[in-house]
């Protein structure tokens, strides 16, 4: 069956990316619907008739899928972070600058971002997950070199080849939830997902604490080496490959037309028996066998070993990604709510390590459990009711979704994020009781973890065809963010002080959070713009044998 009905060159025919008709009002769509009392809401992605299809297995086997991812994530975040108590002692005893040891985790957070141009088309190629497993790998080895860094240099090149290993967690995880969850269900699971990145994150350095002060700093990074270990063993006995080329595209789902869009009027007046005929067509020698344990641990598949190398081009496609301009937004959501994390991390030892607080490691460590908390909430609002309010806004839409939708959950975070930065950096400064700093940091990382959450599936609910290449883009952009802010967070509060710094970043803040209604009015415009040259794209990786 072709992709398109017409020629590819004419964008009319091409349907606005991540514009869907989700519920099925009037019992009309000619598509696979949800089960028990969801009967209304239309499966997107259509899934297959092949039963290995990841969006036919059963719901043990996707939650057993998703957890593995998520242990993975735990695993990869808790390495990263775990040395944010404990840079203090670093710097005391390897007599490297805190701001050196700022632009080392810089450093990192940069080869996070860029090392996904590498690992992403591999996984795509190949397999997710052989890639999994050889970063965490890889990552564990570095950990157990960190505490031999004793010089600047040394430590900078063990930040930029643990963020460069460690590259699979910002962009594969989201993709492989995306490849076994349908679009009413990923919400959820993508914040599940943005929990455990976010919440190891804030976890990790009240464990470390109490291990710096029990057992030295040097066994906070053999612990994350034990734990990327445990985790290899958990992922290769665990995990499966979620990678699938599949025929029907979004948007294209058979007999559902385009919401809001031109519909090809033959196609709502299919019998069943036709909609059956065409769906077996799309998937036709696609077929697999029921597979055993042993088939489903594998680390290669054979046709994945088959598939046209096409590793430079899916390579590049995510830096033609970046002029899209809603994949753009993304990124710049993520990163602009990502930084106040990355502020946080690097002033949390500062603050509490100085009078008035005076504060051990261990509890430096301990005041993370806020910002633990918060992640615990967002997951709760971004997810559970999230997804609610995305269903309700379908029904009132005439049943149709639009991803723009998502972006409402944004509206708190207008107010919040600068109250919790001003509280902070403010309050601190002034030696507020230690109760209003530890707030603080739960309301920034509530913040942080909504941008995380709702960026990354407004991307995906964007372009889900090629969701792998544009969330790649976002990660680009968010985690070049990251860098430069870790580059130059110390001197600015330095030179500057709390209290001022922190004034301009609650402002800068407030605006930044209310560029999300530009995108609420303007977003689809921008969307159907783009329509064309996705189209086009979309074509080339499904000729590919790499649409996912």
């Amino acid at each position: 069956m072709a992709i398109f009905s017409k020629s590819k060159h004419d964008d009319t025919d091409v349907p606005v990316p991540g514009t869907v008709h989700l519920v099925d009002l009037e019992g009309t769509v000619r598509a696979k619907h949800a089960d028990g009392s969801k009967q209304d809401i239309v499966l997107i992605p259509a899934p297959s008739l092949d039963p290995e299809d990841p969006l036919n297995w059963s719901r043990p086997r996707k939650l057993l899928s998703t957890a593995t991812t998520i242990i993975y994530t735990i695993c990869i975040c808790y390495a990263t972070a775990a040395i944010y108590s404990v840079l203090v002692p670093i710097s005391l005893s390897h007599s490297i600058p805190l701001n050196d040891l700022n632009r080392g985790t810089g450093y990192m957070f940069l080869l996070l971002g860029w090392g996904c141009l590498f690992f992403q088309p591999l996984a795509l190629q190949y397999g997710k997950h052989p890639v999994y497993l050889l970063s965490l790998l890889l990552t564990m080895a570095t950990q157990i070199w960190a505490p031999y860094t004793t010089t600047n240099g040394q430590w900078i090149a063990s930040k930029i080849l643990q963020g460069f290993f460690g590259a699979a967690v910002e962009s594969l995880c989201e993709i492989s939830i995306a490849d076994v969850w349908f679009q009413h269900e990923r919400g959820f699971w993508l914040a599940a997902y943005g929990a455990g990145l976010a919440g190891s994150s804030y976890f990790a350095p009240v464990i470390s604490g109490f291990i710096a002060d029990g057992q030295g700093w040097e066994w906070v990074l053999y612990w994350c080496a034990i734990f990327c270990g445990g985790g290899f063993v958990i992922c290769f006995f665990l995990m499966e490959e979620t990678n699938y080329s599949r025929k029907v595209l979004v948007g294209r789902e058979v007999g559902g037309g385009q919401a809001g869009e031109e519909k090809d009027n033959s196609k709502d007046n299919l019998s069943a028996s036709a909609v059956e005929e065409e769906t077996a067509e799309s998937q036709s020698g696609h077929l697999s066998k029921r597979t055993t344990y042993l088939d489903k641990i594998k680390l290669w598949r054979s046709r994945d070993l088959r598939k046209p190398n096409r590793l430079v081009s899916m390579a590049l496609r995510p830096l033609i990604f970046l002029t899209f301009p809603v994949v753009a937004y993304a990124g710049f959501s993520y990163g602009a709510n990502l930084i106040w994390f990355n502020v946080l991390n690097a002033t949390a030892s500062l603050i509490f390590s100085s009078p008035p607080y005076s504060f051990s490691p261990s509890m430096v460590g301990l005041t993370y459990l806020s910002p633990l908390l918060a992640v615990i909430l967002s997951t709760i609002y971004t997810g559970w009711l999230g997804d609610k309010c995305l269903l309700h806004m379908a029904r009132r839409n005439n049943g149709i979704h639009e991803p723009e939708h998502r972006l409402w959950l944004f509206l708190p975070t207008i107010i919040l994020l600068p109250f919790g930065l001003i509280l902070w950096g403010v309050g601190a400064a002034h030696g507020i009781h230690w109760f209003g700093c530890v707030f603080a940091m739960g309301t920034i990382a509530f913040v942080s973890a909504v941008g995380l959450q709702v960026s990354v599936a407004y991307c995906i609910d964007c372009y889900k065809d090629l969701a792998s290449e544009a969330i790649v883009a976002v990660i680009l952009i968010r985690n070049s963010m990251s860098f430069g802010v870790s580059y130059g967070i110390t001197p600015w509060v330095t030179n500057m002080g709390l209290q001022n710094a922190f004034l301009v970043a609650a402002f800068v803040g407030m605006a930044q959070a209310a560029t999300f209604g530009i995108f609420v009015r303007y977003g689809k415009t921008m969307r159907r713009s783009s329509r064309g040259r996705y189209g086009r794209y979309v074509e080339q990786m499904a000729r590919d044998g790499v649409i996912h």
